[in-house]
C-alpha cells in the first residue's frame, strides 16, 4: 500500500512558477514509476510527465515540454515538478500516480496509487 500526500498548488499569475511535492508513504517508493496528471473541469485526467523507478527515463507531454520539470529524491520518498512559464490553460487540479513498473506508462489506468490532488489556478 502507497499513500501519496500532494502540495504546492496555489494560485500564479501567468509567465509564473509553482513546484509541486507529492510525499509517499512506504518503503517501496524506488520500486514505482511515478507520473504527475491534470484534470480541468468538463475534462478527461492527462498525462503531465512521468519517471521511472530510478530516474533515467522521464517523459513530458508536449504542452509542458520545455516548461516543466519533474524529478525524485528516491531517499526523500518525493517526487516533484517544476512548472515555470506557466500558462492559463495549465490551470487544473494536480495529482501524482504511482505505477507498480519497471515502465512508464502515460495511461492514468496503468496507475495503481494517487493521491488527492491539489489545485493549480494561473491567471491572465
Amino acid at each position: 500500500q502507497v499513500q501519496l500526500v500532494e502540495s504546492g498548488g496555489g494560485l500564479v499569475q501567468a509567465g509564473g512558477s509553482l513546484r509541486l511535492s507529492c510525499a509517499a508513504s512506504g518503503r517501496t517508493f524506488s520500486s514505482y514509476a511515478m507520473g504527475w496528471f491534470r484534470q480541468a473541469p468538463g475534462k478527461e485526467r492527462e498525462f503531465v510527465a512521468g519517471i521511472r523507478r530510478s530516474g533515467g527515463i522521464i517523459a513530458y507531454a508536449d504542452s509542458v515540454k520545455g516548461r516543466f520539470t519533474i524529478s525524485r529524491d528516491n531517499a526523500k520518498n518525493t517526487v516533484y515538478l517544476q512548472m515555470d512559464s506557466l500558462k492559463p490553460e495549465d490551470t487544473a487540479v494536480y495529482y501524482c500516480g504511482a505505477d507498480y513498473s519497471a515502465l512508464l506508462h502515460t495511461m492514468p489506468s496503468f496507475y495503481d496509487y494517487w493521491g488527492q490532488g491539489t489545485q493549480v489556478t494561473v491567471s491572465s
